[in-house]
C-alpha cells in the first residue's frame, strides 16, 4: 500500500462510550488506511464495532482520542479539527453514504431524493442537479420509476436509490453501512454486484457487514471484535 494512493486513515482512534456502568471502550486503539480503488469489507458480529468504526470515518460521532485524515480532493484533512457546519460541507462533497434502511425521504420523489446531496453541497446548478440524478437512476435501472416515491418500490429497489444518491456528489469514497441486511439473498446479491461494478470503475468503498460469507468477494477484508481490529485480518 502506497502512502500517495492512501484516501482514509485512522490513527489509534479510541471511542469510549460513558454509560450508568461507568466507561464502555467502543473502539480500542484503531489503526487503518484505506487506498484509492479497493472495496475494503470489515467483518464482525452485532455490537463489535462496525457502525461505529463507520461513525468515525464519516465524522458523525467525535472520537475519544487518536486520529482521522482524508486525503482526498489533493488535501489532507484532520476530521476532528474541523467545525460542523466545515464537517457537513467536507462530508457532503467527499463522501457518499449507504445505510441498511435506505434513509430516503419518503416525501420526495426517487429524482428529488437523488438530487438532495447535490442542491444542498451547492456543487451543481438545479437544472444540470436534475439532468445527472436522472443519469445516475439509469445507472442503477430505475429511471423509469423516477417520480415515484420510495413507498411504491420494493425495498431493494430503494437501496439501489440510496446508492445512487451516495454516488451524487462523485465522493472520492463511498461508506455502506450493511447495505443488504434487510434484503433478501438474490436481491443481496444484485446489490453486491453493482458495488463491484463501481470498484471495478475506479470507486473506492468501505462496507461493514456481519456476513463472512462475503470475505473473498472483497478486494482486502479485515475482522472487528469487541472494538478491535483482528491480527489474523486477511489482506
Amino acid at each position: 500500500m502506497t502512502q500517495e494512493n492512501i484516501l482514509l486513515e485512522l490513527k489509534n482512534v479510541v471511542k469510549n462510550y460513558t454509560t450508568a456502568a461507568g466507561v464502555f471502550p467502543a473502539l480500542r486503539s484503531i489503526n487503518l488506511q484505506v487506498q484509492a480503488g479497493e472495496f475494503l469489507g470489515i467483518i464482525g458480529k452485532s455490537g463489535a464495532g462496525k457502525s461505529t468504526l463507520l461513525n468515525m470515518i464519516t465524522g458523525v460521532d467525535k472520537i475519544t482520542s487518536g486520529e482521522v485524515l482524508t486525503h482526498a480532493n489533493g488535501e489532507t484533512v484532520a476530521l476532528h479539527s474541523l467545525s460542523e457546519n466545515d464537517l457537513a460541507l467536507w462530508r457532503g462533497r467527499t463522501l457518499g453514504v449507504v445505510y441498511q434502511s435506505f434513509q430516503l425521504l419518503p416525501m420526495l420523489t426517487l429524482v428529488q431524493n437523488v438530487m438532495m446531496p447535490m442542491d444542498m453541497s451547492g456543487l451543481y446548478h438545479p437544472r444540470k442537479s436534475r439532468e445527472k440524478a436522472l443519469e445516475l437512476l439509469d445507472m442503477v435501472e430505475l429511471s423509469e420509476h423516477a417520480h415515484k416515491l420510495p413507498a411504491y418500490i420494493s425495498g431493494g429497489q430503494q437501496q439501489r436509490v440510496a446508492i445512487a444518491r451516495a454516488l451524487a456528489n462523485d465522493p472520492p469514497v463511498i461508506v455502506a453501512d450493511e447495505p443488504t441486511g434487510s434484503l433478501d439473498s438474490v436481491t443481496a446479491d444484485t446489490i453486491f454486484q453493482l458495488f463491484e461494478n463501481l470498484v471495478s470503475k475506479g470507486h473506492t468503498i468501505v462496507m461493514v457487514t456481519h456476513d463472512m460469507g462475503l470475505m473473498p468477494r472483497f478486494t482486502r477484508h479485515l475482522e472487528i471484535a469487541d472494538g478491535e481490529l483482528l491480527e489474523r485480518s486477511i489482506a
